[in-house]
This record gives C-alpha cells, structure tokens and sequence, in this order.
C-alpha cells in the first residue's frame, strides 16, 4: 500500500483491470470483475467439490441430536452443545443439513462462494482507499494456496463466513468514517457482533481499522477515530475471553502442551511471523499438520526470529515519514496474526504451533502491499503498455491458481490427506496416529498397528501412542499384550483420562468389574465430561446388575456432546435388562429418531417388540438392522430364528430362515451351538428334515462339550419334534 491517491479513481487500477472490462459501464465492470473472480476461485477448487468430510468435520456438521428445532436452541443456548461456541456458524450448518442432508457439494459450494464474496467485498475496501492494484491483491486472496485450508475443510466454514463478516464490517465502517452516520456506525458494529458469533479470531478488527485509518492520513485521532471504535474492542474482547473458556473447559486447550513461559511464546511469535510470511511468497510445501517446533530459550538462534522481526518493524517505523503503506501492512499481518501467535492458549497447538487456517485473514496486509508494488512496478516497468502488465499478472495468477488446483487434491478424503501429510513429513505422529485410527475402524488392524509403533518410534513418551496400540491389539485379540500399552500409557500419562478409560475398558472386557470400574472414575475425576467413561461406567455396571446406577452414568451422556442415539440405546438396554420393556421400547425408538441406520438399536429393538408380542413389526426392525449391518451374526440369528419358528404363519419364512441360517453359520465358524439350533429349526420349517436333525445333533454336541445344559435339553426335544417330521414353532424370547 502507499500514500492514498488524491483522485477517486486509481489510474493504474483502470489501466491494469482489463481491457474488455474497461469497455463496460462502471456498474458492469464492477459484477463484471465479480463474477469472474468468483468463477475463477471456484474453477480453482474443483478438486474439493466433492471432499469427503475429514478429521473433525463430522464434529462440526450438524450430528444427530442437534437436527431438531430443540438442538438448534441448544446451539445457541448451551455452550458445549457443539465443538466451539460459534452459534452462527453451526446454525448455518444446521440449515445447510436440513437443505441437503449429508451431500458434501454444498458445503464446500458455500466456502468457495464466500471467499470468493469476501475477495470481491476486499477488491471494494482497496478500491476505496485508493490502493494501486486492488484488483490484484484480491485476486491474490482468492487464488493463493496458502488459502485452501481454510476453503476446502469444510470444518472452516468459521474462517470463511466470519471472514465475509469482517470484511463487509470493515467496508462498512469506512464509510461512516466518511459520512458519519449512526445507521452506518450501527451496520458496522452489527456484522462484527455475527462476525464474532462465528469466529473470534476476527477481534482485531478495531485495531486493523486504526491502522488503516493511521495509513490514510498520518494520525489518529481519539474523538473521531478511537471513541467510535471502543465498543468494538470492548465487544472482542468479551469475545475472545468467553472463546479461551471454552477451549479450557469443553476443548481441553491446557495441560503440558500449553505449559510455555512468557519468553517461550515470544520465541514462538517471532518464528511464526516469518513463517507465514515464507510460505506467503513461496507457497511450495504447505502442509495440514506442520512439525511442533521444540522452543528452547537456551538455543541462541532461536531469538533470531523475534530479533529480525523487531528490526524489521524498527526499519519500517523509520521510513513511515514517506513510506507509511509497508508498515501498516506489517501490523495488519501482525494484528490479524495476533490470536494464533502463542500468546493465546488454543487447542491445535497440542501438535503444532501453525497451521495456514490462522492466516485466513492475516495475508491481506503483505497480499495488499504485494499488489501494489507488483502494480506500480509493472507500470513503470511497460512503460504503460497495458497488455504486457495484463499478462505477467495473468501468469501469476495462473501460477497460483494451478498451485491451488493441486493443493486442493489432497481434501477429497480423510486417507488421502494423511497420506499427503506422511508424504510431506514422514515424521508426523499426529498423522500417523489418525491414519492408524482410520485403518483401525475400517478393520486394518495389521497396518494400524504399523503407524502406532511410527509414533512411538516418534514419541515414545507419548501415552496416547501406546493407549492406541493397546486398542489395536485389543482388536487382534491380543488381550494380554494390549492391556501392557495400556498399563504404560497409564503410566507414562496418569492425568490423562483417555488413558484412564482405555485401561479400564481393557479390564471389562476381561470382566474384571471391580478394577474397570476403578479407572472409570479415575478419568472422570479427571474429566467429568468424558462421555466414554460414562458410557463404559454404565456398562460395567450394568454387567454388576446396578441398573439404577448404570441408567444414571447412561443419562449423564446425554448432557454432554456426545451421539445421543448411543446414550438412549444404553438406556433402553439397561431398561429392559430390569424388565421395563414399553420404556426401553420408547428409548429405542428415540435412538432411531437421532440415527435411523442403528443396527443394534433396530436389532434390540426387534427383541423387546418380540417381547410384548408385536412379531410383524418385529420382522420389520430385524430386517432394517441387517440392511444397516449386513455382516452382523447376531442380527441374521435373531431373524432367522423368529422366520422359522414364528406361531403367526404369515410371518415364517422357512426358505429365507434357511438363508440367514446358514450365512450366520458360516461367518461363526460353524461352531456356535446356539447358531446351530436356529439353522436346524429353519431346516425344519422349510421341510429339510434330514438336515434338521443333523444339525440339531450336531449342536447337541456341541452344547454338551461346553456344559450348556438347558440349550442341550432343548435341542433333545427338538429333535425328537424333526424326526417325528414336524418343524419347531413358539413366540418365547431368543433361544
């Protein structure tokens, strides 16, 4: 930026903004412009159009339990309820959910439009303020790599709709500063509140604005300039203190990681700032997760960072006198940099202490001063030729376009992102950690297991490293071997309440009740907001027979954000355990409202329907439980044992039973007596009785081997029912 203009309209704005555009009326060249640096800016992130949601985007859109108008008003009214306290941006996810579901082309359609909106919103605010080159440097905004972070995560719907808000805010408030009109005070101060409800990291604002005002005229002055502006620092500041809040209680921004002293976080801001400012001017390796610096206050070289940047800010003090736009670019770069300089505790420092998402904003400064000089370079420089200084700013846009293109491969899903992140810096645990977890889910425990060894190789202090190993193994049913990582992750990490859990789960599944139920509520004295502990606290109590106490530990779930479809399915399992069949049916049925593709709460549901007699409607919720968990054992048992052995004809379906029968049979191993005995009825009912009384005999077996007494005499009637020819029918509970 330099010193403003004296005309309205900046000549070699006009010059370099196109020659067919130039041939239009104002109005026209202005949507003109628009239209093109929208089209532009999308046709540069085809590549994310169709992303799939990645690490904490299912976190952000709209779960399950906040779909209705009541989780709209917890949206707003319970801090909590959603990731962060931003209202407005999950009331717009709420509305985007209830417009298109789970299709991801929309949401990444709606961050595109608003950079771009906000590209066009800056181009108006340079335009106004007489800065060369204001077509380019919000052309640069909107095409540089160092943005696709913020566009094509779809989690960053807070960066590009709170970026809109400030912008338009901003253009707002420069015009009363002309005008002085309250209705315009009253606009501008009204976009910065939203803007804040989306997105606290825009505080700065009224300090950006004194800057830009200071650059204008040379001086500030309180009454005109500072006394309006006070509200909105008042305003960002309430802000900024209700979001560290937040963070500290809902997010978990504390602990070792944020353990930094006052000269460790000068170290840290003096790095960041010619950080963002390198990758700014060459944008060639730009990752989602960066290393974590180790900021060490013995290591000399380290205050070289904060040095050059103070010497830097001394030299552009100096030169203000004629040059005052380079020095007011570097404070708005500061400015807007300021919540994400290490001074402020926020949770993604935990693995590192950048990320290109917090220079969303921040690059307007050095983008703006680039323009400018980069313009009136170019027109000293051609001598005024128009087409040549169209067509070097063309091949530079071009450039950072196509590095935009390229960098936006890497959101079209979660894998692809670990991957690329692993490719760039294979020394990532964090990254090795979420693949592994990826791997883990999707049930390549082998491979998981690899990249949780790569962390500890990494980090061999780190406990979550060895609480997730002891998952995997747990997963390979190497009991023994997992409850070792999770004796070490304890260990090495006591204040840690995952690790407190994983221990603990690893004991129930061992059914040692009493010392799962230690550690439970060792991480809840930890965390009385870890909704695993909870939940696993409900189930080892439930196994003890405290119904009472388990529902208690279930509900507390509830309150807390969490998949609320898992907490009512808990309680309808612990209802019906204590026989309180019509309240657990209801609390199934609300776990379907949150999440209608829950096979266990279709499956249980179905069983406690059999119960009261309602067989059809039964059938019905079986059938849905297996279209959502097809490979399920248990499903297709359930099923199939109700298809052969039904007292209502219009229900059986020996052919069918046969078929869910047998396909259990396999998936089981054909070892499972109880599997047997409803693969022999369903024999039975479709006539097979040779095969009826085989398998039967088979089971019988079986269940004598393993001392099933009561399945054993079972089976003896039952066989005796297939050799006299007659199949076996009932409504009684499962067999």
């Amino acid at each position: 930026m330099g010193q403003r203009l004296r005309n309205n309209k900046d000549p070699k704005e006009s010059r370099a903004s196109g020659s067919t555009l130039r041939l239009l009326p104002p109005a026209y060249r202005t949507w003109g412009f628009s239209l093109l640096l929208v089209a532009l800016t999308a046709i540069a992130y085809m590549p994310a159009w169709s992303g799939k949601p990645i690490w904490n985007d299912d976190a952000h859109i709209t779960t399950a339990e906040l779909h209705s108008l009541h989780g709209l008003g917890q949206i707003w009214g319970k801090p909590g309820a959603t990731r962060q306290y931003y209202p407005i941006v999950h009331s717009l996810f709420w509305i985007e959910h209830r417009l298109w579901g789970d299709s991801v082309l929309p949401y990444h359609l709606v961050n595109i439009l608003l950079h771009g909106i906000s590209a066009i919103v800056l181009w108006r605010i340079l335009r106004q303020l007489n800065v060369p080159g204001a077509w380019l440097a919000a052309a640069l905004f909107a095409l540089h790599p160092v943005q696709v972070e913020s566009v094509a995560w779809i989690s960053e719907l807070k960066n590009t709709l709170s970026g809109a808000f400030f912008l338009f805010s901003a253009l707002i408030y420069l015009n009363f500063d002309e005008t002085r009109k309250r209705v315009v005070y009253a606009a501008a101060l009204a976009l910065f509140l939203l803007g804040l409800m989306c997105k606290t990291a825009i505080a700065p604002l009224p300090a950006i604005i004194l800057v830009v005002l200071w650059w204008k005229r040379g001086r500030i002055s309180w009454k005109n300039d500072v006394l309006p502006l006070v509200p909105f620092f008042v305003i960002g500041i309430g802000a900024g203190l209700l979001t560290a809040w937040v963070e500290r209680s809902f997010i978990v921004a504390q602990g070792a990681s944020f353990n930094l002293s006052i000269l460790q976080r000068c170290l840290i801001a003096g790095r960041d700032f010619w950080f963002y400012l390198f990758n700014l001017v060459w944008p060639q390796k730009l990752i989602f997760i960066y290393p974590r610096w180790d900021v060490n206050a013995a290591a000399r070289w380290q205050y070289l960072f904060p040095a050059a940047a103070l010497l830097l800010l001394a030299l552009l003090w100096k030169v203000r006198a004629r040059w005052r736009g380079p020095l007011a670019a570097a404070l708005v770069f500061l400015g807007m940099l300021f919540p994400a300089l290490g001074f402020l505790d926020v949770y993604p420092f935990v693995y590192s202490f950048v990320a290109d998402h917090f220079q969303y904003l921040a690059c307007i400064g050095p983008l703006t001063l680039a323009a400018a000089g980069i313009t009136i370079g170019l027109d000293s420089f051609t001598g005024g030729k128009v087409f040549l200084h169209q067509a070097l700013c063309t091949l530079l846009l071009l450039t950072l376009g196509v590095l935009t293109w390229r960098q936006s491969r890497q959101y079209s899903d979660i894998e692809t992102l670990w991957r690329t992140t692993l490719a760039r810096d294979s020394n990532c645990w964090m990254a090795h950690s979420n693949l592994g977890s990826l791997l883990l889910k999707r049930g390549n425990v082998d491979e998981g297991i690899e990249h949780f060894e790569k962390v500890l190789q990494i980090r061999p202090t780190n406990g979550k490293g060895y609480s997730d190993l002891g998952n995997a193994l747990l997963q390979k049913g190497s009991l023994n071997r997992a409850m070792a990582q999770f004796q070490t992750a304890v260990m090495i990490s006591p204040d840690d309440a995952d690790t407190q859990n994983n221990l603990g789960g690893a004991l129930l599944q061992q059914g040692q009740l009493d010392e799962a139920i230690t550690y439970f509520e060792k991480a809840l004295k930890i965390r009385p907001a870890h909704v695993l502990a909870h939940s696993n606290l409900g189930d080892a109590l439930l196994q003890q027979g405290d119904i009472d106490a388990a529902i208690a530990q279930y509900q507390k779930t509830l309150e807390l954000p969490f998949e609320h479809a898992e907490s009512h399915y808990n309680i309808g399992r612990a209802l019906r355990q204590n026989g309180q069949v019509d309240e657990a049916i209801a609390e199934y049925r609300t776990a379907l409202e949150l999440r209608p593709d829950y096979p266990n709460a279709h499956n249980n549901l179905a069983n406690a329907l059999r119960q009261k007699g309602l067989i059809k409607e039964a059938v019905l919720h079986y059938e849905k439980a297996l279209q959502s968990g097809p490979g399920s054992i248990l499903i297709q048992n359930n099923l199939a044992w109700l298809l052969a052995t039904s007292s209502n004809s219009s229900v059986r379906n020996g052919a069918r039973a046969v078929e869910l029968a047998e396909k259990a049979d396999r998936l089981s191993g054909g070892s499972e007596p109880v599997i047997l005995h409803t693969l022999a009825a369903a024999y039975a009912e479709n006539g097979q009785f040779s095969q009826a009384i085989e398998t039967a005999q088979r089971a019988l077996e079986l269940a004598d081997e393993l001392g099933l007494t009561a399945l054993a005499d079972s089976l003896r009637t039952k066989i005796a029912l297939y050799q006299a020819g007659s199949p076996y029918h009932e409504t009684s509970p499962l067999p």
